[in-house]
């Protein structure tokens, strides 16, 4: 039978064909397709509201499945077979409207929007699926440790899920901040710190300890405390200076390969062992971050807003300058700020360390990140090492959002709370305890007082019971 209905104009074959890229099937049914309409019409809305149901119901853990290898190569297919279906959806929608009957003008006007509007359609899938295999790519890149014990599935048989973290009511990750070249030859650990989640609610400790801690001890029974059974110590360099200090035990540990039976890259390993005897803790994993490469991270973020309190002069002959003031500083004078050492010390360039990094964390919003994700996998290419095994992100990234709104304490150990030509040891153990249990103990009851041992460390850190600022933006010079 004939088609009698009266030819639609240009302006409405181009409205239902963009209203399908919003509804599909909607132009269907205004060309009489009712079936293949409802059709289209029902299983978008059955998709659209799976997604939701899946959204909702996994909360946070969402994020870190989907960093999953599985994951993302499943969302990489999905999105490219996503685009696909979008564009024949969108070309098959505007042939059933028939524009054929339109004018040569119309058709071709239409034509081109309806082609433009497919195109348009298809790229946010396009893009999801290229981030999903930009993703892939740069975590393979750090992530390359076996599945441990607390990664593995439930036995067969039970009806529990696996608690990824053993029973443990905390883990502990050592964050470092080295600054390997190309051009240099080892890694020295310029930034020591300790973090100590509370898996349940995300309250942390941040526990850090300075590069020049001298007379390191070891733990018992280890290869560098045979080595070392006083404390590591070396002769000075002819020049007078000291690399037997906090800062060189992977580099040593990574020469010294004979004190491990031949075993090599053995750094890492022994910097954990060495942390956590001194905190009195079991370090789990570690973390090194290239420092210098966060400035490249920081400038493919667009810069970092900072309020600078006074004046910061870097460089050999001192001739840089970092001006004090509140302004969106590139990756380089971010980094010059919170490594200069010139008119300074360590202990204070550690407050500015934190600083910056705190400021990072807070200023990478989701939005900017998405904006600039390419930019900032580029940037990140070679700046992280770590032990942490790749299955463990699926737990480690919904702790991390805790992490973000809980209560951040911390202890720097510097003087005068210690002494780093001769820590007290002892005294390290026994502020590190109390700093966990008042961590823990603020999160049972958020009245209770900080300790008065604790509150007298260095102002750059709060005291355990006093939640850190979350701005990220004002610095301590």
């Amino acid at each position: 039978m004939p088609d009698t209905r009266k030819p639609q104009g240009t302006a409405s074959v181009v409205g239902w064909t963009a209203l399908s890229a919003l509804l599909p099937g909607a132009a269907h049914l205004r060309a009489g397709h009712r079936r293949t309409g409802a059709i289209l019409l029902a299983s978008y809305a059955l998709v659209v509201a799976a997604l939701g149901v899946v959204v909702l119901t996994a909360g946070a853990g969402l994020a870190g499945r989907l960093l999953d290898p599985a994951w993302l190569r499943a969302v990489t297919a999905v999105a490219a077979l996503a685009a696909l279906a979008w564009f024949t959806l969108l070309v098959r929608s505007y042939v059933v409207l028939r524009p054929a009957r339109l004018p040569a003008a119309g058709q071709v006007v239409s034509g081109v929007l309806a082609g433009t509007l497919a195109v348009t359609v298809a790229v946010p899938f396009v893009v999801v699926a290229q981030y999903a295999m930009v993703s892939q790519d740069t975590l393979d890149a750090v992530f390359d440790a076996p599945v441990p014990a607390v990664a593995r599935a439930a036995p067969t048989g039970s009806s529990e899920p696996a608690d990824p973290w053993e029973g443990r009511t905390r883990v502990n990750i050592l964050l470092l901040g080295g600054d390997w070249q190309p051009d240099r030859v080892g890694i020295r650990t310029d930034s020591v710190n300790l973090a100590s989640v509370d898996v349940r609610t995300g309250d942390t400790v941040l526990l850090s300890l300075p590069r020049n801690l001298e007379n390191v001890r070891f733990p018992p029974g280890t290869p560098m405390r045979r080595r070392f059974p006083d404390g590591f110590r070396l002769p000075p360099d002819p020049n007078g200076a000291r690399e037997d200090l906090l800062f060189s035990v992977w580099e040593y540990a990574e020469n010294h390969p004979e004190l491990f039976g031949g075993r090599k890259g053995m750094g890492p390993e022994t910097l954990k062992e060495t942390i956590g005897y001194t905190l009195g803790l079991q370090v789990d994993w570690y973390a090194l971050v290239n420092i210098w490469g966060l400035a490249r991270i920081i400038d493919a973020l667009g810069g970092l807003v900072l309020t600078v309190p006074a004046d910061i002069v870097f460089g050999k002959y001192n001739e840089g300058l970092v001006k004090a003031g509140t302004r969106r500083l590139r990756g380089a004078d971010a980094m010059w700020y919170a490594r200069s050492r010139t008119f300074s010390d360590d202990y204070t360039r550690m407050g500015r360390q934190r600083c910056v990094l705190d400021a990072l964390l807070h200023q990478a919003d989701p939005a900017t990140v998405l904006l600039r994700f390419n930019e900032l996998a580029r940037a990140s290419k070679g700046m992280f090492r770590t032990d942490i095994p790749r299955p463990m992100l699926e737990h480690l990234v919904p702790l991390a959002l805790k992490v973000r709104d809980a209560r951040v304490t911390g202890v720097q150990f510097v003087p005068p709370l210690i002494r780093t030509g001769a820590p007290d040891w002892a005294l390290i153990r026994r502020l590190t305890a109390r700093a966990i249990h008042d961590s823990a103990r603020g999160a049972a009851s958020p009245s209770a007082p900080p300790s008065p041992t604790l509150s007298r460390a260095a102002s750059a850190t709060p005291a355990p019971g006093r939640p850190a600022k979350r701005a990220g933006a004002i610095c301590a010079s």
